[in-house]
């Protein structure tokens, strides 16, 4: 399911793409401070709001911005709502089973009804770029995962005869740019948990690219985090705020699973 949004003959000239927040408000907040100042006019939230420590607080400092939002609904999001179901993918690991779960018991049946209304992707034209299509993972699936070193022919089949001159992604939680046959395709990276230096990365797209990393006050996010009563609170501020994995680790790991 996609949806088309209409920005007008010239399209949007400044969009901002935050994917993979997983509910980390401290960064969110941050990100969107910078944002006002790059004087956005629209905003792509990449899916992947939930799971994470602080969902209720996340989800309702979304709804309340000032600048327009466009939701699409990554993996993280559809297990959530499974859960929120009785539904939930009994082949994910317990750890993530019990974060899912926490996160849906906190959940409202509006958020319920919200997160179900997400499309799997959208398509915008901007300005200078052209026609751009927005997704979680791949233009296929919420899950397949490639980087900035996977071979080019593999992702052939999976961008061809899309139609677009752009795509953006996130779901590896790092950012890249790249081309793909003809099409550009830039990775937003993780607002909320990061793979490499700490901060907070996302996308500026004005119509030029921009890969930006907010940085903001790491100990006192991580403090944040701790007070709350998420199961993994303490393993969040340690490994998603305070010292993130290394790019290097996570590119070695995701070559194991590149397109599955």
């Amino acid at each position: 399911m996609s949806s088309r949004l209409r920005t007008g003959r010239e399209g949007a000239q400044r969009v901002a793409a935050i994917y993979d927040i997983h509910a980390n408000l401290p960064a969110l907040e941050a990100v969107i401070e910078d944002i006002r100042r790059a004087e956005v006019d629209q905003i792509v939230v990449g899916g992947d709001v939930f799971p994470g420590p602080m969902p209720v607080e996340t989800i309702r400092y979304l709804l309340d911005c000032d600048i327009p939002l466009h939701f699409i609904r990554g993996n993280g999001d559809r297990e959530v709502f499974a859960s929120m179901r009785g539904a939930e993918t009994s082949s994910l690991p317990q750890q993530a089973r019990e974060a899912i779960q926490w996160v849906a018991q906190q959940l409202s049946r509006e958020n319920r009804e919200l997160i179900a209304s997400w499309p799997k992707s959208i398509r915008m034209r901007i300005g200078g770029w052209g026609e751009v299509l927005f997704c979680h993972a791949t233009p296929r699936n919420d899950t397949e995962m490639f980087t900035r070193l996977t071979p080019e022919e593999w992702l052939l089949p999976v961008f061809n005869g899309l139609d677009v001159d752009g795509v953006v992604c996130g779901h590896t939680h790092m950012q890249f740019d790249r081309k793909i046959g003809g099409i550009r395709v830039v990775n937003a990276g993780s607002v909320g948990m990061p793979f490499g230096e700490p901060g907070a990365y996302w996308l500026l797209l004005k119509p030029e690219v921009e890969l930006r990393r907010t940085q903001y006050d790491f100990a006192k996010a991580a403090e944040r985090i701790r007070r709350t009563n998420y199961p993994q609170a303490e393993e969040f501020a340690a490994r998603n705020i305070l010292r993130p994995p290394s790019q290097r680790e996570m590119l070695e790991a995701f070559s194991r699973v590149e397109l599955n």
